[in-house]
């Protein structure tokens, strides 16, 4: 009886962790068509080739180097070793976790949109799923954790608390992808001596669709985080759902009904929320929602047109400044004080947010560094004028417009 029991329970874990993990992957079809609205015509094969081909880069530069440094365990066994007696329970929590991984790359994307080569990119991003990520991912969640977290508890009082990623993946993704928009410049023609000439989004319907998969995808995303059944929370999912709608309804109010800051702003809200959506009150997960999605509205604005920084997407708000905020925010409305469950140190919550910047802003400078010196890291002049539809991948999203 207590060996059937045993089975049923793994055998759940497994199909609850399968699930999440096809969630989360369906995700990166949120991240193409998201970037495929809003770069020009010219350029949305090349979105969707590029999100694809790092998803795959990184699943197997994660399976082969990313997971074991994460975590400790590899797969150079028999098939039967990684069956074991848990159903495979370490294959699917692997293909879970990647799709954290590869989120990084597919964030990056969108910053450096309609100017970058094909696979110095590629590279970027196997770099980036295959050690940079996964070094960060051992500290806070992985094999390396307990000298890192003990620091934290015996300095501030508590761990750094990252349930689903607002730091670890989110931040990550978006203070790396700082110093490619950097060094790559803006697109041709953004601004014409110093003055600002926005370039206008190809495609409203597919950016809408975008962030819909992505916010729908994002309950495997963060729900499925606890990685077990009897882990599972009701709280998580509403606390999402929450943060979710207070993005959508601020940045809503704040732009007058602008439709991109509309879809971003639900993004923003769940971007914020995964660091605490295991331990914050559903007003607050509102709330922390609501202002990620101002961050993210006067943070791209000031982005493009105080700092002139052409990041296509906003990634950096976005992901960086407001998966920086997610973490912070825990740190506040987790206090019991605050309606929150507890046994979190603002400071902790502080100093993991920034080393994750510091170690991010590092690690992106020397490898997009390495990739210009070595490689050529921008599409020439003339290629960019053409898209990089027909530069790189030779056909556009539309071949029959260019039928006679």
């Amino acid at each position: 009886m207590d060996s059937a029991v045993q089975a049923l329970t793994n055998s759940g874990d497994v199909l609850f962790l399968m699930l999440g993990a096809v969630m989360v992957f369906a995700m990166h079809a949120g991240f193409a068509f998201l970037e495929v609205g809003t770069v020009r015509k010219k350029s949305q094969t090349n979105a969707l080739v590029k999100i694809l081909t790092d998803w795959s880069v990184s699943t197997v530069v994660y399976f082969l180097i990313g997971y074991p440094i994460a975590y400790g365990i590899h797969f150079f066994m028999t098939a039967e070793s990684l069956l074991g007696t848990n159903q495979g329970y370490e294959l699917v929590r692997f293909f879970f976790l990647l799709c954290f991984a590869a989120c990084i790359p597919a964030i990056i994307s969108g910053g450096i949109a309609e100017r970058a080569r094909f696979w110095p990119q590629v590279l970027a991003g196997a770099v980036f799923a295959g050690l940079t990520y996964p070094f960060f991912e051992s500290l806070i969640w992985g094999q390396n954790s307990s000298g890192l977290q003990a620091w934290f508890e015996g300095t501030f009082g508590a761990p750094f608390h990252d349930f689903a990623g607002s730091v670890v993946v989110h931040s990550m993704g978006g203070w790396l992808a700082l110093p490619a928009v950097l060094l790559l410049g803006p697109r041709m023609g953004r601004w014409v001596r110093g003055k600002s000439h926005a370039i206008p989004v190809s495609n409203i319907p597919f950016l809408a669709l975008g962030s819909w998969i992505l916010a729908i995808g994002w309950f495997g995303f963060n729900v499925m985080s606890a990685q077990s059944l009897n882990g599972i929370s009701g709280l998580v999912a509403v606390n999402s759902l929450m943060a979710m709608v207070g993005g959508v309804i601020f940045a809503v109010v704040a732009t007058k009904c602008d439709p991109g800051f509309a879809h971003n702003g639900a993004l923003a809200g769940l971007i914020a929320i995964c660091a605490g959506s295991d331990l914050v009150h559903p007003f607050a997960a509102f709330l922390i929602g609501g202002i990620a999605a101002l961050i993210f509205v006067y943070g791209f604005v000031w982005e493009q047109e105080k700092l002139k920084i052409d990041d296509v997407l906003g990634v950096w708000p976005l992901h960086g400044i407001v998966g920086t905020w997610g973490g912070v925010a825990a740190g506040i409305f987790g206090y019991t004080s605050l309606g929150g469950l507890g046994g979190v140190s603002f400071m902790s919550q502080l100093a993991g947010s920034l080393l994750a910047i510091a170690y991010a802003l590092v690690t992106g400078v020397v490898v997009y560094g390495v990739i210009m010196k070595v490689f050529g890291f921008r599409l020439d002049e003339e290629q960019e004028f053409n898209g990089s539809d027909i530069s790189i991948h030779k056909i556009g999203a539309y071949p029959e417009d260019s039928v006679r």
